[in-house]
């Protein structure tokens, strides 16, 4: 196998183990580790809400729960955030999500994302770490 075939190979290895380890997350935790990486506001405007507190009210236990939709939104943008800072780092991961995308439109993903485009976001990431 070479070795952009082994590459390619531990890129989709890395975001089926992204995949089954949100999916293994509670929602308070999801949400705790966007904040820690992105802040309170963006994880807001992933989840398309207004109030940038109410991600703090999502990682109580006894708080509540992000819509569904948010709630996909939320781990789609965890999984892409880790498959990027496995392969760079955190200040580049969050550099990636908050600036313009050549492969979104010149849109961030943070953007792309809030519109429900978690699919383009996803494979944009997987295209991010392949270059």
């Amino acid at each position: 196998m070479d070795a952009a075939t082994k590459t390619g190979t531990d890129q989709q290895r890395a975001l089926r183990e992204g995949h089954r380890a949100t999916l293994r997350m509670s929602h308070q935790e999801v949400v705790k580790q966007l904040v820690e990486r992105l802040g309170p506001t963006l994880v807001a405007a992933l989840a398309d809400v207004r109030d940038s507190k109410l991600p703090y009210k999502w990682m109580k236990s006894d708080g509540p729960r992000p819509g569904d939709g948010a709630l996909s939104r939320l781990n789609a943008a965890l999984r892409a955030w880790n498959l990027i800072a496995n392969w760079e780092d955190e200040h580049v991961a969050r550099a990636w999500f908050i600036g313009a995308n050549p492969d979104l439109g010149e849109l961030s993903p943070i953007m792309e994302l809030r519109s429900g485009a978690t699919d383009r976001v996803l494979a944009a990431a997987q295209h991010f770490v392949e270059e």
